[in-house]
């Protein structure tokens, strides 16, 4: 005849404390585990959290780009820091509305929360895995070149190009690979670009030129009496810092509060009574 589990867990109980240890019983297991999930669902409770609404830059075309949840305030804990330096990646597809850039993709920044909405600022922009895996083949040289830059607003912005060599006109050879001078003559040109082209505007133009591929195509006409380039983009751009003027001037359009003018009256000085 098999004993029964209470009378095993009692056993085993007994010989734990005749060894100076402390088994704890199953029903305190239990017990402290309802307590551990508890507290783990109270954190994720949906009645303590609140959704806020995240406005893109006036750059982009769809300035409603999504939701983000957080806690509500409580005590020492303020749910608009919670909010600010969350880093949302979209793609430029989903942004512009145009299916030929959803391999772009756009970083964006809360900087500020107003009310329920979260303005939020360029954070950066890079590619997707599978465009760069695309643009990298055999029998090419690739060139690679990266520049700080300062926009005209002040934001100090870290520019990556890439560019690939291709075949000349009525090329027989197989292989496309330049040389190391012209390598060299080549990424000089790629800094001379990105400076010019970068530190003669604001933030919001320059996201405008990448967008079109004005500086990759300047490049490969520059590159042309060198070497010729194929597929040149700007593939990343690095976080500007953070700046409240210049964020609400690129959110000016869902910003903007009417104001009354202030009315400038003559005044004139009350003539003298003779008597009162």
């Amino acid at each position: 005849m098999q004993p029964s589990v209470r009378t095993s867990v009692f056993r085993r109980e007994r010989r734990a404390s005749r060894r100076g240890l402390s088994t704890p019983s199953p029903a305190r297991v239990r017990s402290t585990a309802h307590r551990t999930s508890r507290s783990l669902c109270a954190d994720l409770d949906p009645r303590r959290t609140d959704w806020y609404d995240l406005k893109a830059p006036s750059m982009f075309d769809t300035r409603n780009v999504g939701k983000t949840l957080v806690n509500r305030s409580s005590g020492l804990k303020n749910a608009n820091d919670s909010l600010k330096g969350r880093i949302f990646e979209l793609s430029l597809g989903d942004l512009n509305k145009d299916d030929e850039n959803t391999f772009r993709k756009i970083r964006l920044r809360v900087d500020e929360v107003q009310g329920k909405n979260c303005l939020t600022n360029f954070h950066g922009m890079d590619f997707t895995s599978d465009k760069l895996r695309s643009l990298v083949r055999k029998w090419q040289t690739l060139i690679e070149a990266q520049l700080d830059v300062k926009t005209t607003d002040g934001y100090l912005v870290r520019l990556f190009t890439i560019g690939f060599t291709k075949r000349r006109p009525n090329q027989v050879k197989k292989t496309t690979y330049a040389q190391s001078a012209q390598i060299r003559e080549i990424r000089r040109k790629m800094f001379d670009i990105m400076q010019r082209e970068a530190s003669s505007c604001d933030l919001k133009q320059l996201v405008q030129k990448l967008i079109p591929e004005v500086i990759g195509r300047e490049i490969e006409k520059a590159s042309q009496s060198i070497y010729p380039l194929q597929n040149c983009y700007v593939k990343i751009m690095k976080q500007p810092k953070f700046d409240v003027g210049k964020l609400l001037e690129l959110h000016s359009s869902s910003t903007e509060e009417e104001v009354g003018q202030k009315v400038v009256r003559e005044f004139k000085e009350p003539e003298v009574l003779a008597s009162v």
